[in-house]
């Protein structure tokens, strides 16, 4: 009874039938809203065209798109079939989805009619068919084009169901948890792609904390624009907000603050999922001119008086975001301590998760109404994942290892680098530093990979410096890197918005990123000093959760 309460599978068959008529998905910015019942017919639809193109248990079928409701039907129809869902970033160049879709054998693609440019199927042998995610006509084939297209598929389903199709005849067979749900391609900070092999057990895992803790509950709505194709995005903004009975509306692309503020004000979520980014970009944007100008920055001086700013500002953020929702949940990266402590003291509802694709991803979260504590990533899920500090230094600073329900089977058709991935004794190395408070909250300090030796071997974590750099006027961002003789350098991409507002003049713009080191480096140990800021044209490129891939920069200042 237990299993199958928890059965991922049945999460989607129940909830098809008790909200049959209730609206599920929604196309933002479309006409397109498609209930329960209408996306299970879509499914149902799918399966048939899976088994016209002879697709068996545990094929792979892979989907690469912006998200829309036709990307959340084959993900769904995938895993109800039997098959193992390959889910690929849309942001992937060609090569890169080439390389994906071999790798992992997948049989059938599902692609947006703008990724399919500059793929052929010569290029991808064992897939059968590629179909449009835009109107589901097949873009190229190796198939009977008679037997598969809508025209067809409608047919055979009326056939199946010549008295419709209801609520009463969802049905999925079962699949136990053990079973592999997905393969996600990473594409990480530090390095390229791996196939993290993906358990249903880990995804049913997300979903029941999902649902439990009160992030997704029958009529909750979402907004997403984190892309479906990554973990948080996937285990939140959608799967448990269909499993619990929600209401997503889906953005196709990460947009502007400007368009991300329209949505929320006309959708009104009940719980936000960001990345750090986007609510830095928005603070800074709407707050920060606000604080610093008199007489605000004054008041907020001033005890007692500083309570009624704070107030007045929280009520002004809440309603740009909705004014409905219980909190703003903040994953893929640490957020900027000087935005946390703001957020803080205003009293604004925001707590911030941990996680990582290889484990779908949810490591640790604190509800908003178990009191997050600032600067930390919460506790390990209760339950479900136990967290460790592997070989902590004199300040409990380690690697940070992990095990529990949501943990990755492996990396598809990669035993060396999974063997590497996993302590002896069973751990799953995250390649983050950390360290865990009296009270189990874990604190992330960065990477492994990313840590810096100062000249008497101190540790040096650049993204706790970056998060410093960032926060200085005309600053959009910025990567702190050590060159061959030790010394640290900050590679700074300007707010060229901002520059050309202020009116600065090149010159200028180099004497305020002086002045902005000199500031930094006056709030840093002498180990950690920057030497000297060189200017970066444009935005570093970075990973669908919005981190900077560092690996590609890391030769620049040699």
């Amino acid at each position: 009874m237990e299993e199958e309460k928890y059965n991922f599978v049945k999460f989607y068959e129940r909830s098809f039938r008790e909200n049959w008529e209730s609206p599920a998905v929604t196309d933002y910015g479309t006409d397109v809203t498609l209930t329960y019942g209408q996306l299970a017919i879509n499914i149902e639809k799918l399966h048939i065209l899976f088994n016209e193109c002879g697709i068996k248990k545990n094929d792979k079928i892979a989907v690469m798109g912006k998200n829309n409701s036709n990307w959340v039907a084959v993900y769904l129809a995938a895993i109800t079939y039997g098959a193992i869902i390959v889910p690929i970033l849309q942001d992937f160049r060609a090569n890169d989805a080439i390389h994906i879709i071999n790798h992992s054998e997948s049989k059938l693609l599902f692609i947006s009619d703008i990724n399919w440019e500059g793929i052929d199927l010569d290029q991808i042998p064992k897939v059968k068919a590629a179909i449009s995610l835009n109107d589901w006509h097949p873009i190229s084939l190796a198939l009977d084009p008679k037997k598969i297209n809508y025209e067809a598929i409608a047919q055979k389903f009326k056939e199946q169901h010549p008295d419709g199709y209801w609520a009463k005849d969802v049905h999925f067979d079962e699949r136990p948890n053990s079973e592999v749900g997905s393969i996600n391609y990473t594409s990480g900070t530090t390095g390229f792609s791996k196939g993290v092999i993906t358990p249903l057990n880990a995804l049913a895992g997300n979903v029941r904390y999902g649902i439990e803790s009160g992030i997704a509950f029958k009529g909750s709505r979402f907004v997403t624009f984190l892309p479906l194709a990554h973990a948080y995005g996937c285990a939140f903004d959608f799967l448990s907000c269909l499993a619990a009975g929600g209401h997503t509306w889906l953005i196709g692309r990460t947009p502007s603050p400007k368009i991300l503020l329209k949505a929320f004000a006309e959708v009104k979520p009940t719980v936000i999922l960001s990345v750090p980014l986007i609510l830095e970009k928005i603070y800074k944007k709407m707050i920060v001119p606000q604080i610093q100008k008199p007489p605000v920055s004054w008041v907020l001086k001033v005890p007692f008086l500083d309570e009624v700013v704070c107030s007045k500002i929280r009520e002004q953020l809440v309603q740009a975001f909705g004014g409905e929702f219980s909190q703003m949940i903040i994953g893929g990266a640490p957020l900027n301590p000087e935005v946390e402590a703001f957020l803080h003291r205003i009293k604004f509802p925001v707590s911030v998760g941990y996680g990582m694709t290889e484990c779908a991803p949810l490591i640790c979260y604190t509800p908003i109404n178990e009191g997050p504590r600032q600067f930390s990533c919460g506790r390990p899920l209760k339950g479900i994942m136990e967290v460790k500090i592997l070989d902590p230094n004199s300040e409990g600073i380690g690697e940070v290892v992990v095990r529990g329900e949501n943990t990755m089977a492996g990396y598809y058709k990669n035993p060396q680098v999974t063997k590497e991935s996993f302590t002896k004794d069973g751990w799953l190395r995250t390649g983050d530093l950390g360290q865990l408070d009296e009270d189990g909250f874990l604190y992330i300090k960065g990477r492994c990979k990313t840590m810096l030796l100062g000249p008497s071997g101190q540790n040096i974590y650049p993204e706790e410096i970056e998060a410093k750099i960032n926060n200085m006027p005309y600053v959009l961002e910025s990567l702190v890197l050590q060159q061959e003789d030790n010394r640290l350098v900050a590679l700074v991409c300007p707010d060229y918005n901002e520059v050309d507002a202020s009116g600065l003049t090149s010159e200028q713009l180099g004497e305020a990123m002086e002045e902005a080191r000199k500031q930094v480096n006056s709030e840093l140990a002498a180990y950690e000093q920057i030497a000297m800021v060189r200017l970066y044209p444009h935005e570093f490129e970075k990973t669908p959760k919005k981190s900077i891939k560092r690996f590609l920069y890391t030769n620049m200042v040699q």
